[in-house]
């Protein structure tokens, strides 16, 4: 398999405009780089979020997508173990239009990509990099709570013995964070969820799942039994999830607590009121904001790792310790992205939203 000279890509020429299809080519392959011909590409809520507010693109017209699974077609002359025809995901890099994924080929640092296991198609791989990456930061990066990695001495331990909130369990990223909290070793992992979601966020791990629509902070107190709540990851990072994660922690009264949140593109801040909350009580409750861009270098030490430890045939994914996303396939190939970004951004519950740009039109 070779590049193609030209190829498909969706480009933005503006802030806030709708995709257009256009032919482009791709950049000359770095000695540590592999070419991948993208094959189903998840949608995430930063994508409409960069287009509608004009965030991390590195000059228009833009090419969005930064989460996705392929097969390698090049591999440049450093790498050694990824070969043409494998199957691999990855997390692209946001604003490298080389590789950003609405296109039908991009090329990424073989250290961040990760062969797909047998065991999952390519629209399930597609949506597992950018959100384990940002529940890796939240969980693992000084910045977030500071766990020692699972992948790291004493790392499958770390929760013993402790309880963890995760708020929004349904979303991309709560149900990777209940998983990983229980790959981290929490033996009572709580969330909450509309009532339809409880069976199956109780199948991810998650040991209780209160009713989103009717539970308020005395029913985390009491889901808690006698396990000292660690801390709480707020998967949503709207406003009324930061109140709710505070309120929490100060109806438990967690000594030195914290809420770690999302960076949610727009606003660029946590909500001015959660953190005015968290310092209105004797317990004094910070919010801490991640970012969870694997490329970015002071990531880097996690998200190699983490591509490591996730993929192939004895990662967490073969054997069963993570599961992906449910996908929800746009058909339409590549000019399906308008429809795509737009179901996204009314919102999906228990769901991956993705679609195939290598799909021929």
């Amino acid at each position: 398999m070779t590049i193609p000279e030209a190829f498909q890509a969706a480009l933005i020429k503006s802030p806030k405009a709708q995709h257009v299809i256009v032919n482009r080519t791709l950049g000359q392959l770095e000695a540590g780089e592999v070419a991948i011909r993208v094959t189903s590409t998840a949608v995430n809520p930063v994508d409409w979020k960069m287009r509608d507010h004009d965030a991390f693109l590195n000059g228009y017209p833009a090419i969005l997508g930064s989460d996705a699974a392929g097969v390698i077609t090049s591999v440049g002359s450093e790498v050694s173990d990824l070969s043409i025809g494998d199957r691999v995901f990855f997390q692209g890099i946001i604003g490298n239009y080389d590789s950003s994924t609405f296109q039908q080929y991009c090329k990424m640092p073989a250290v961040l990509v990760s062969k797909t296991p047998e065991n999952i198609s390519d629209d399930q791989a597609a949506g597992i990099s950018l959100t384990t990456m940002a529940v890796v930061s939240a969980f693992y990066d000084e910045k977030g709570h500071g766990l020692v990695p699972p992948w790291e001495k004493g790392g499958r331990e770390a929760g013993k013995g402790k309880a963890v909130v995760i708020i929004g369990g349904a979303s991309s990223v709560g149900q990777y964070a209940i998983q990983f909290a229980k790959i981290s070793g929490y033996e009572r992992v709580i969330t909450n969820a509309s009532a339809n979601n409880r069976k199956f966020l109780g199948d991810l791990g998650a040991d209780i799942v209160l009713d989103r629509a009717q539970s308020g902070p005395d029913d985390f107190k009491a889901a808690l039994g006698n396990f000292p709540l660690d801390f709480v990851f707020d998967s949503i990072s709207a406003k009324s999830t930061q109140i709710l994660a505070v309120q929490i922690l100060q109806a438990t009264k967690t000594a030195h607590s914290h809420v770690v949140t999302l960076h949610v593109v727009h606003p660029e801040v946590v909500d001015p009121d959660a953190a005015s909350l968290g310092q209105s009580q004797d317990v004094k409750v910070e919010l801490k904001q991640v970012l969870g861009i694997g490329s970015f270098p002071s990531l880097r030490y996690l998200s190699e790792p983490l591509m490591k430890e996730l993929g192939g045939p004895d990662g967490y994914i073969s054997n069963g310790l993570l599961i992906p996303n449910r996908p929800r396939v746009v058909p339409g190939g590549l000019p399906a992205v308008e429809e795509a970004l737009a179901l996204n951004k009314k919102g999906v519950s228990g769901e991956k939203v993705v679609f195939r740009p290598s799909d021929l039109q």
